[in-house]
């Protein structure tokens, strides 16, 4: 099967055939391209998507990415963000290795269809000019043979004419031999071109156009088998990146089955437990039994009766609260002591650790300082060992005061631990862990009560001194006061050592009498007898109130 002689005569329709086949692959190079142009775009639209959802630093949501099930959509971004990747890696290598090697290759091949053709034409000019020559040679070999003829005939009819002289008949077959002569010279001429050009016609038919058609084929059936392999390359593209793709898709697949209810659960546990115990049962009031009055009712009944009393109260006991149960605002003390135990403790150990890091970089920082001197000792010529003694110097004020940070930080954590119940210990009794439960709480409220007005915290009773309303005005204020009147009884339902100031120590089962109730800041004024009265946390008391002292409590709040 060759074109050269099946279709010797088909010239101009192969020439069409192979700018149609440079036509497919030019076609399927714009189809190669479009595909890469969008896995480009796919894979630009997955990381954007990936970037859009991941958490952003130093903000609430990357503070969620603690739970396993957040993990687990990170892991999926991060998956999702090389599995774009994948499809980057397939835009990339079809362009490489088809594209670009197509369109070389077209180029390539239009050169060498060019020169095929262009040989050909020749060829077929060649043929054509044989043709010609033998034609010309034909119409003269056919002239000179009439020519010839005429001459004859006319030399015939002078020799028959009796009337012609014999010079003329002479002469008509002297022209006669001459036309003849010129006859036989243009049949040898014309045989000699005939035979030349069925060589020509030969050769050109059965060689030349053979070979250059041939030409053509190969030409053509390498540019199929191009075609063919492009195809298979594009396939073996996408098939190579196919692993890696189900790594990505394995890695989803991990990251789902790695998630923990249980651990979630317990998360959550530990990023809101307050660390305190839930509240006792309440003991039923039994209000049967009448009351016993006391004395200090008594002078509430006058202090209401004359009515002079009340602005004084307010005034006073808004004067004398203020040390004990102002509010922190805005940014919280150094210590924690206004979160709950449990995350206050979380707090005091994140910070330890924080220090100890920043401690560890600067012993690092030391000891290359360090072994930098050691270097320039041995070879002055590198550099000045004195060079490297004032930052080292720096380093070690540094550290020093990391760890004065450090053993500020972990007394407090200590202080912390001591009075939290053992997360171990499930089955302890519920008394015992009322008891430390209860220590730490107190300490904490107590602590928020020794804040001065502006919400700073003191250490030491230096700086609380400084911070909080003179003691001497205080004092005085406390002292030159009226006792406050009883407006209820509350019974212990804890035992609780008061020893911050303003806080008095009970007794569980201890019965106390009520002169304040709780403000909203969680603690209650009590009062045993007229030198010890005292806050203690309002959880820690049952107060029973009376009516009427509920109403003036109402009246002192509003002048309050």
């Amino acid at each position: 099967m060759s074109w050269g002689t099946e279709l010797w005569d088909q010239f101009d329709n192969l020439e069409k055939h192979t700018q149609w086949g440079i036509d497919v692959l030019e076609k399927y190079i714009k189809f190669v391209k479009e595909r890469t142009e969008i896995e480009i775009s796919y894979a630009k639209q997955l990381r954007n998507l990936s970037k859009k959802y991941q958490p952003k630093k130093n903000s609430k949501e990357e503070e969620e990415y603690k739970y396993t099930s957040c993990k687990a959509f990170l892991a999926t971004l991060n998956e999702m963000n090389d599995y774009a990747g994948q499809h980057e890696v397939i835009s990339e290598n079809m362009t490489c290795q088809i594209t670009a090697e197509l369109a070389r290759y077209v180029q390539e091949l239009k050169q060498e269809r060019k020169s095929h053709f262009h040989e050909g034409r020749k060829a077929q000019q060649h043929i054509e000019t044989c043709w010609k020559q033998l034609e010309a040679s034909k119409r003269r070999f056919e002239r000179d043979c009439k020519e010839a003829d005429r001459a004859q005939q006319y030399f015939e009819k002078m020799d028959a004419d009796i009337n012609v002289t014999k010079a003329d008949v002479e002469k008509a077959r002297s022209q006669a031999q001459l036309r003849h002569q010129m006859a036989e010279e243009s049949k040898g001429e014309y045989s000699s071109i005939l035979q030349k050009f069925n060589h020509e016609q030969h050769e050109h038919y059965y060689t030349h156009i053979p070979n250059i058609f041939q030409k053509i084929q190969d030409m053509e059936e390498r540019r199929i088998v191009r075609l063919g392999e492009s195809m298979k390359t594009f396939s073996e593209i996408d098939r190579q990146v196919i692993p890696i793709i189900g790594k990505c898709l394995d890695g989803i697949t991990k990251a789902a089955e790695s998630i923990d209810q249980q651990n979630d659960s317990q998360l959550v546990i530990e990023a809101f437990k307050s660390g305190f115990e839930p509240p006792g049962d309440i003991d039923f009031e039994d209000f049967t039994q009448p009351m016993k009055r006391t004395v200090s009712e008594s002078s509430l009944s006058n202090s209401r009766g004359d009515g002079k009393s009340e602005p004084k109260f307010g005034g006073k006991s808004k004067g004398k609260l203020w040390p004990f149960i102002k509010k922190n605002k805005g940014a919280g003390p150094e210590d924690f002591s206004n979160l709950p135990p449990e995350q206050r403790r979380k707090k005091l150990q994140q910070k330890v650790d924080e220090l100890n890091k920043d401690i560890q970089k600067e012993m690092d920082q030391r000891d290359a300082l360090t072994k930098m001197k050691d270097v320039y000792i041995k070879n002055p010529q590198m550099g000045d060992p004195a060079s490297v003694d004032h930052r080292l110097a720096e380093l070690g004020q540094n550290m020093e005061k990391l760890r004065l940070e450090v053993q500020k930080f972990e007394g407090w954590l200590a202080e912390v631990e001591g009075r939290l119940p053992m997360r171990t210990e499930q089955t302890r009794r519920q008394s015992g862990l009322y008891e430390t439960q209860n220590t730490s709480a107190v300490n904490n409220c107590a602590q928020d009560r020794e804040s001065s007005p502006d919400g700073s915290y003191t250490e030491d009773q230096s700086q609380e001194s400084e911070m909080k309303v003179p003691a001497t005005d205080f004092d005085d204020e406390f002292d030159d006061e009226e006792p406050l009147p009883t407006i209820g009884t509350c019974k212990a339902l804890y035992t609780f050592e008061g020893q911050n100031e303003g806080t008095i120590s009970v007794t569980e089962g201890e019965m106390l009498y009520v002169i304040e109730e709780d403000k909203g800041d969680g603690w209650t004024r009590i009062r045993r007898n007229e030198d010890e009265e005292g806050y203690v946390p309002t959880s820690y008391v049952e107060v029973y109130l009376d009516k009427n002292a509920k109403d003036v409590s109402q009246i002192t709040s509003e002048n309050l």
